[in-house]
C-alpha cells in the first residue's frame, strides 16, 4: 500500500492513530524501504501515546502531527473521558519533538520533518489555548509549526445538550483570542491564520 501511494504521486505516508498497530508498520517499513519506499512517514496522533511505542519509532518517523487537545485534567475528564489526557500528552509531545526538531520544509512548503502541532479552538475556552500556547513555546520552542483549527461543530451528544457549553461553534471573536494567545507566546510559525493577522 505504502509503495502504490508512492506511485501515486502522494508526499508522504500518513499513519492516523497508529500506535495500536506500531510493531506491523516497524515489519513491514523495510520490505517497502527495499522495494523504493523513500516518502517520509508521519505519525498522525491525538498525543495519548506512551512513551515505549514512541521508543520504537525513533529514527522511523520523519513528522510527527500530535494535536494538543486540551490543558485541564478536569476537562479532559469531562471531554474526553481521559484525565491523564494533557500530562499523557505533553510527555508524548515533548519526546515527539526530542525525536524529530521544529518542522522543516522544502521550497514549495511540504514537510520532510519534524513536529507539526495541532490544537482545536473550543468554544468557552475550555480547550485551554492560551496555557497551551505557552507550554508549546516554552517547552518546544517559539519556531514551533502550529495549526490552529477552527472547524469545532457539535455532533453526538453534544448536539443532544449532554454539554450545552460546547453546544456551539466558535466565535469570531474566540478565534482572534486564540491568535492572541499564539502571538502573546512568542509564536511564530502559524498555520490556519486568519486574514487580520499578519505573523512574520
Amino acid at each position: 500500500m505504502m509503495l502504490a501511494l508512492q506511485e501515486q504521486g502522494c508526499h508522504n505516508i500518513n499513519l492516523v492513530t497508529p500506535e495500536h498497530v506500531v510493531p506491523q508498520i516497524l515489519e513491514a517499513l523495510p520490505l517497502a524501504m527495499e522495494r523504493g519506499l523513500r516518502l517520509p512517514l508521519v505519525y498522525n496522533t491525538s498525543a495519548y501515546d506512551s512513551l515505549d511505542s514512541l521508543a520504537l519509532m525513533d529514527g522511523v518517523v520523519d513528522i510527527y502531527m500530535p494535536d494538543f487537545k486540551f490543558w485541564d485534567l478536569a476537562n479532559a475528564r469531562r471531554y474526553a473521558k481521559a484525565p491523564d489526557y494533557p500530562e499523557t500528552a505533553r510527555r508524548a509531545i515533548k519526546e515527539m519533538h526530542r525525536q524529530v526538531g521544529p518542522l522543516v520544509t522544502d521550497e514549495r512548503g511540504i514537510a520532510l520533518r519534524g513536529v507539526l502541532l495541532r490544537h482545536l479552538i473550543m468554544p468557552g475556552g475550555v480547550a485551554g489555548t492560551p496555557e497551551i500556547m505557552q507550554w508549546i513555546s516554552h517547552e518546544l520552542g517559539p519556531e514551533t509549526y502550529v495549526n490552529l483549527m477552527s472547524q469545532y461543530r457539535p455532533a453526538g451528544r453534544v448536539g443532544r445538550t449532554e454539554y450545552p457549553e460546547i453546544n456551539r461553534s466558535v466565535s469570531p471573536s474566540e478565534l482572534e483570542q486564540a491568535v492572541g494567545a499564539f502571538l502573546s507566546a512568542g509564536l511564530s510559525r502559524l498555520d490556519g491564520k486568519p486574514a487580520f493577522v499578519q505573523v512574520f
